[in-house]
């Protein structure tokens, strides 16, 4: 017998309207187009689920931050409680699983790398570490959405980098990354990962 799992997909960086289609937003930019692929409504902001926006369908809930980058962790852990409480079923409680869909320096732009289980580092990603903090020993899974790297490894360079706009053609990219990220949900809806 296969296994359905609700899903809360959750997406962070920093909030729109001043930060779309930032590098540093590549999650929200993401989930912005995960919504087509897995054909969800559009998104409204939803005050049980920490003021974020919100795109619920039966099969998938997808979720973006409302708060700054460095501040996920608290209304992440809002909103996932929110989700837990929404499913009547107890197996759906105990099958649930949050996905975290963030950017990822180390990733050449247009690559996702999925990380999942408890225990696994925040690679000094400040949203994931807000998260980390928010929900000690929770196991979800991760994301990262390749953004590159710029050559300088100087903090105030990188910052400027991540704080971009993308370019067309990156958020191009970011719409078939999208793709990629709904086969993995996918499969984890049906139990497959």
């Amino acid at each position: 017998m296969s296994i359905i799992r609700p899903l809360f997909i959750a997406s962070i960086g920093n909030p729109s309207p001043t930060y779309t289609n930032t590098l540093h937003s590549a999650g929200h930019t993401v989930l912005t187009h995960l919504r087509t692929w897995l054909l969800t409504p559009p998104f409204e902001k939803s005050r049980p689920y920490a003021s974020g926006l919100l795109s619920a369908s039966p099969d998938y809930t997808l979720w973006q931050s409302p708060s700054l980058m460095n501040l996920s962790g608290k209304p992440v852990s809002t909103a996932w409680r929110t989700f837990l409480a929404s499913l009547s079923a107890p197996e759906d409680k105990r099958a649930a699983r949050l996905v975290v869909v963030h950017d990822e320096l180390e990733l050449p732009i247009g690559k996702i790398k999925v990380r999942e289980g408890k225990g696994a580092s925040a690679k000094g990603h400040n949203g994931l570490k807000s998260v980390l903090v928010a929900m000690p020993g929770m196991e979800f899974t991760r994301i990262g959405v390749g953004i590159g790297r710029c050559a300088s490894r100087e903090s105030r360079d990188v910052a400027a980098y991540v704080m971009r706009k993308m370019t067309p053609a990156e958020v191009e990219i970011m719409a078939d990354v999208a793709g990629q990220v709904s086969e993995v949900v996918r499969e984890m809806r049906r139990g497959v990962r």
